[in-house]
């Protein structure tokens, strides 16, 4: 039988596959499962769904698995219509499979698309002479069939093959019929935010849990003539729906106008003709021609020729224009991530393009991903799918509500047992019995605790620190530890020159302070030259560092303007991309920028080729990082105390760039010639510092999260000295803390890795005094940090795994890290248990910002998809503020969640034991419990703001913990026995009339025992709100909390009022019983302070440490945290690290390597 059934498609010579596959994807792997319809089980379902009522559609609707499964059965995935998948966070989706019709004759087109073995080819099915593409949505995202896969893909993996050269290839656009196929197997270039109808958000939030739950309880309480009761929730529950369904179309309204962009765009067709098309008929391969005048971006593109400056402060939170340049050709293969300075990004605004042939020609662009594959619509995604964060408050409280549940079941069979034996009707029996379940599981928890969330989310936006995921404010009190951009972050942007050394064989020259001062030569014209500003109105914009660095030489910038062909026939008929004119005291000439290579922080240099009038002479400038410059210069030219100065300024905390130059042969086509051409072979020519300041709030700021015991993480592109110097500076390492440094190499035909860990080299490492030193840090004599590169940190990654964790628990630098060595640094962390933050200003830092438990971008917008939270604070302050922010928010929501529980378990009391007596609170009672006293309380509680410090201690997340349970457990005793102490009491009284036993509920109303207990328990609604209010050390005192106070006084004296002199339409209104001995009276309410003093003391002994005895009995365990455990293990090691001895791989590693 053919594998795929009926379909009738080509054999194949793979293997039939299972039912259970994986998905290959790019960056994560999912688990799929393949089911097809069974006609007789889907009607059976239909009919199965009416006869309950729906009950069964329901049950499928909050379970579409188990729809699935009972509708369906296994099938193969390439006949499947329906599929069931388990990403990597074991997170289930249930996805239909499409399938569309594709026109004849692009079976032979995809050929043309699959040029060698290890590209992929679309499997098309032919049916009947027709061919079908299957394909499905998740997230967003197009996944599509691959025969050679035997699965579904992303469908992006069909140009992830694409080289530079390929990219070059597009150049002359695609044929009609190729746009059509390839918009029919990428889809449309749209990010397409759904906005739902308020018909459809209905329906969605009434098929919620929790308002199912409320109808029944509605259903429940009319049946039992609570109609006041009933239709206040009715209200309640209407208003709620009604501001929940604004909110949400609101949103949806503001992220789709964010992430739709449809523009009009100018496109290149294979016969030459330039045509404007709809943005969202984009695909990739297209040929895009950007006008001068800017454009917003529709999709990502790889710049091919001209330049643009670019806007990308959306993405990235960074308001500086960056300049793309053209891509070069070459075999390497085309990754957006790594070439970012020549790639478009999507949502992108094109300031400025130039193109880059003769005048007036547009720059060209060749469109690589569209819709939500490119890096906007990545983002995009990540806010509509956010990942489920695993916070264990949020765990554990989904937990409390089924231990609530067990405790309602208990409830009900008491509840159950004790109306059968007084003979209740059985409707009663349900109605009462059920009526426990809506008391104990209260229905409004979840919202209660999200109220500390909102309260933190609006007092951050005063402090101007935005946030587009409150869930992550809770988070942010559990960080344990920071880590820290450098350039922007602890430092200030702009950056001084502080002086020039030029360098030759013979040695470096004097400092030069000055640049204006040097000479006329190849150091004065490299500073000039070697940069990629560009005019945006008359005004030189770019990078800060390079402003700084051409304004210092006194040359100005300058573009062609008018006739191109004058300008060009001057320099040798070059395109040129900028002129930089000397001053004119300055007896040299200009120079003609017609190359750039951009900078690049995996390649740490930037390059650019200049031309003289006449091409008289031709000269390559190169800037970057000092060791990679001197890498690539001669080694003849390279000064022999290189590195001596190098660790001299590097140790003074100044950024040091080196630069060099090579004449290029006249006859060389500069048009074509590569980066790897120009950049080695180089003439040495010095070394420039800049002075970069720690900004003034940095050290308070390091030194205040210290004393915190929260440890601080500097992660930076720089040098490593440099980096050591400022983190010195800043307070991260101590004046009389050692730095260790990690140096680990790689794998070589020549060499082994190694890996080697040595003091910083003070003038002090004698070998006598590394033994002292040695000694000292195995026996605690001395604090000490490590600080490592990015080169060691990937050697480290590759070949050292298992010391990886050590090192990540005692570094403090990682300098010359690339981005994505600052995303996979926080995912480690991430491994180790930390709850990880990450600061920096979005530019470079975007991966690490979004892989963060909390990321904050310091940037001048409002808010950016860059990162959760946005400061308008351009400085480290805003992470303490959000820090205490998040400790006070997480008290607060522990409060909330503990007040919420114990409202529900006094009226839990109350009901069990008025049913005991054949009565219970009368329906106005309950309203007036639920709505004016815990409602009111709950909403007001989470008001108080936090503290003005920060304390060494983190507040807990679990709500298991003994303190936790074991105060909700000793409060529900006292409340038991106060509430049992005024029943004794009351029937103790002389004037007490029992009740009348064969009358039940209602018909009892007005009683002394329901008088008694409504007395008391309001009493314990109010003070419990007292109780279990924390403050110290998170939040400010209790009376900072102006409207809580207020409330409280407010509502206690109300109580005292109703229980001493109740008017006469409230007693019958609230159906009191009329009391008439005052001293019963006063003893009420002096009843309910002895109860409520006596839960304070108890919740004080338990603050105090009461509870921890208990765990003596367990005896001592280890933390379920690795970063913990092994930090302890660290602590008390005798031999780690072992300086200045050379480490190999382990035994596995080697036999790998071999």
């Amino acid at each position: 039988m053919d594998r795929r059934g009926s379909r009738g498609e080509p054999p194949s010579e793979l293997p039939t596959p299972c039912a259970h596959c994986p998905l290959l994807c790019p960056d994560s792997h999912m688990d799929a499962r393949g089911y097809k319809w069974v006609r007789w089980r889907v009607w059976l379902c239909r009919v199965l769904a009416l006869l309950t009522g729906g009950l069964l559609a329901l049950l499928f609707y909050w379970r579409p698995r188990l729809g699935v499964l009972a509708r369906g059965s296994p099938c193969p995935l390439a006949m499947a219509d329906v599929l069931l998948i388990q990403d990597s966070g074991n997170k289930q989706h249930v996805v239909k499979v499409h399938t569309e019709e594709m026109e004849e004759g692009s079976w032979e087109m995809l050929g043309e698309l699959d040029d060698n073995e290890s590209r992929d080819t679309v499997q098309l099915y032919q049916q009947d002479q027709k061919t079908l593409l299957r394909y499905y949505i998740l997230d967003g995202l197009r996944y599509v069939w691959l025969d050679r896969k035997e699965s579904f893909v992303r469908v992006s993996i069909l140009n992830e093959d694409w080289t530079c050269q390929d990219l070059h290839g597009f150049q002359k656009g695609l044929s009609p019929q190729e746009q059509i196929f390839r918009r029919r197997v990428y889809g449309s270039n749209l990010i397409d935010v759904p906005v739902k109808s308020y018909i459809q958000l209905l329906f969605e939030e009434v098929l919620n849990p929790f308002y199912i739950f409320q109808l029944a309880s509605i259903i429940l309480w009319m049946s039992d003539h609570y109609y006041y009761y009933a239709v206040c929730i009715i209200v309640i529950s209407l208003i709620s729906i009604g501001v929940s369904l604004y909110e949400i179309r609101k949103q949806s309204v503001t992220l789709h106008n964010m992430a739709r962009l449809v523009v009009d765009v100018k496109i290149r067709k294979s016969s030459g003709e330039e045509q404007i098309v709809s943005s969202v008929d984009l695909v990739p391969g297209d040929c895009v021609l950007i006008p001068a005048e800017g454009l917003l971006l529709p999709c990502d593109a790889a710049l091919l020729s001209g330049e643009c400056l670019v806007n990308e402060s959306m993405l990235t939170g960074e308001s500086v224009p960056v300049l793309k340049t053209p891509l070069p050709a070459g075999d390497q293969r085309y990754n957006s991530e790594t070439e970012r300075r020549y790639t478009l990004f999507c949502g992108t605004q094109v300031i400025q393009g130039k193109g880059g042939g003769l005048e007036g020609s547009p720059a060209v662009a060749v469109v690589t991903s569209t819709g939500f594959f490119t890096a906007k619509g990545n983002l995009v995604s990540s806010i509509l799918y956010p990942q489920d964060s695993d916070f264990r408050f949020n765990r554990d409280a989904s937990k409390f509500l089924l231990f609530l549940g067990v405790i309602a079941c208990m409830g009900t069979i008491y509840s159950i047992l004790l109306f059968i034996k007084y003979n209740a009707s059985l409707k009663d029996i349900f109605v009462r019995s059920l009526d426990i379940v809506t008391i104990v599981v209260p229905p409004a928890l979840p919202a209660a605790i999200t109220t500390a969330t909102i309260y933190a989310q609006k007092r951050l936006k005063n402090l101007n620190v935005f946030c587009i995921s409150p869930p992550r404010i809770n988070i942010s009190g559990k960080v344990s530890v920071f880590c820290f951009d450098k350039t922007g972050t602890l430092t200030e942007d702009g950056l001084d020159v502080w002086g020039i050394m030029e360098g030759n064989s013979v040695g470096f020259s004097e400092l030069v302070p000055d640049p204006s001062l040097l000479h006329p030569g190849p150091m004065l014209s490299a500073l000039a030259c070697c940069h990629t500003l560009t005019l945006l109105h008359g005004n030189p914009v770019g990078d800060p560092l390079e402003l700084k660095m051409v304004e210092s030489t006194g040359w100005t910038l300058d573009e062609p303007l008018g006739n191109r062909h004058t300008t060009d026939s001057e320099f040798g008929g070059h395109r040129i991309l900028a002129m930089m004119n000397p001053p004119s005291q300055k007896h040299t000439t200009a120079l003609a920028i017609v190359r750039r290579f951009a900078f690049s922080s995996a390649l740490q240099r930037m390059s650019v080729v200049t031309v003289t009038p006449g091409r008289q002479s031709v000269v390559a400038f190169l800037k970057g990082s000092p060791e990679m410059v001197a890498s690539l210069c001669k080694e003849e030219t390279v000064p022999a105390q290189f590195t001596t100065t190098l660790s001299k300024f590097s140790k003074d905390g100044l950024r040091v760039l080196a630069l060099g130059y090579k004449p290029i042969a006249l006859d060389m086509d500069l048009n074509t010639i590569q980066r790897e051409e120009v950049e080695k072979d180089l003439h040495f020519l010095g070394l420039l510092m800049m002075k970069n300041l720690v900004k003034t709030e940095t050290p308070g700021v390091i030194n205040m999260l210290k004393l915190a015991c929260l440890r601080t993480i500097m992660v930076t592109g720089d040098n490593i000295l440099t980096a050591v110097n400022v983190a010195k500076n800043c307070g991260m390492i101590g004046s009389d803390e050692r730095v260790i440094f990690v140096k680990a190499s790689p794998h070589t035909p020549q060499s082994r890795p190694t890996l080697r860990y040595s003091l910083e080299d003070d003038g002090a490492a004698a070998q006598d005094n590394v033994e002292v030193i040695t000694h000292g840090l195995y026996q605690s004599g001395y604090n000490y940090h490590l600080a490592i590169n990015g080169k060691s940190f990937a050697a480290l990654s590759d070949y050292f795994p298992e010391e990886l964790p050590k090192v990540l628990m005692r570094t403090t630098v990682f300098a010359r890290m690339a981005p994505n060595q600052k995303t996979q640094l926080v995912k480690e962390l991430r491994k180790l248990k930390y709850r990880v933050g990450m600061c920096g200003d979005g530019a470079n830092d975007c991966g690490a910002l979004r892989a963060a438990d909390v990321g904050i971008s310091l940037s001048e917008a409002e808010a950016s998809v860059a990162s959760p939270f946005t400061s308008k604070i351009q400085n480290i302050s805003c992470v303490p503020l959000l820090i205490r922010e998040g400790r006070c928010s997480l008290v607060t929501s522990f409060s909330l969640f503990r007040y919420v529980a114990m409202y529900s378990l006094i009226q839990f009391c109350s009901v069990l034991i008025l049913y005991t007596m054949r009565t219970n609170l009368a329906d106005l009672q309950f309203l007036f419990f639920d709505l004016v006293l815990v409602t009111v309380l709950a909403i007001v509680m989470g008001k108080g703001g936090p503290s003005n410090a920060l304390h060494t201690s983190r507040p807990p997340a679990s709500l298991w913990s003994l303190p936790v349970l074991g105060s909700l457990l000793i409060h529900t005793l006292l409340i038991i026995l106060g509430q049992t102490g005024v029943i004794l009491f009351t029937r103790a009284q002389d004037w007490y009339v029992p009740l009348n036993g064969t009358t039940p509920g209602e018909n009892n109303w007005p009683n002394i025992e329901d008088t008694s207990l409504f007395a008391v328990s309001g009493f314990q609604y109010i003070f419990m709100a007292v109780v279990v209010t924390k403050a110290h050390p998170h939040k400010k005192p209790l009376y900072h909390n102006g409207w809580f106070l207020i409330l409280l006084v407010l509502f206690s004296g109300l109580m005292i009022w109703l229980v001493m002199y109740p008017l006469p339409f409230v007693r019958v209104l609230l159906s009191l019983y009329n009391v008439e001995d005052m001293s019963f009276k006063f003893v009420l309410v002096g009843f309910s302070a002895l109860n409520f003093f006596t839960c304070l003391l108890m919740e004080m002994l338990i603050d105090l440490g009461l509870l921890n005895s208990l765990r003596l009995l367990r005896g001592r365990r280890q933390s379920k945290k690795p970063y913990k455990r092994l930090d302890s293990q660290l602590s008390e090691s005798s031999s780690w690290p072992p300086l200045n001895q050379t480490l190999l791989p382990s035994h596995n590693i080697v036999r790998l390597l071999s």
